[in-house]
């Protein structure tokens, strides 16, 4: 199983990451294509196609937090990342990039 969270929850971790200096384990499932148009700042993409064959790079230790556009894909990603790899570490973010746009948080494109 895995732990969810909205945009509003992990903004105030994502700045706070960014104003140490720090790294939020954030990794983006969505295509690069979708990534490219807008993403959060210092998310990491690893599209869901390329999951299994990317399993290594995600942290075993602390959060690690799964986005995607609206929260789907990320929940998938995070459902089989926790069944078959037995992840305890995940959180997905409900609502994706798109809340995460809507309430006003940056972006990069690229």
């Amino acid at each position: 199983m895995f732990k969810t969270m909205n945009v509003n929850e992990l903004y105030p971790r994502w700045l706070v990451a960014k104003e140490k200096g720090e790294t939020v384990q954030l990794i983006d499932v969505r295509s690069p294509e979708e990534y490219k148009a807008g993403h959060v700042p210092g998310a990491k993409l690893v599209p869901l196609n390329t999951l299994m064959a990317r399993v290594d790079e995600f942290p075993e230790q602390g959060d690690v937090f799964l986005i995607c556009r609206s929260g789907a894909r990320s929940a998938q990603a995070a459902d089989y990342l926790a069944r078959q790899c037995g992840r305890s570490n995940l959180i997905n973010i409900e609502g994706g990039t798109m809340a995460w746009i809507k309430a006003g948080y940056p972006i990069d494109q690229a």
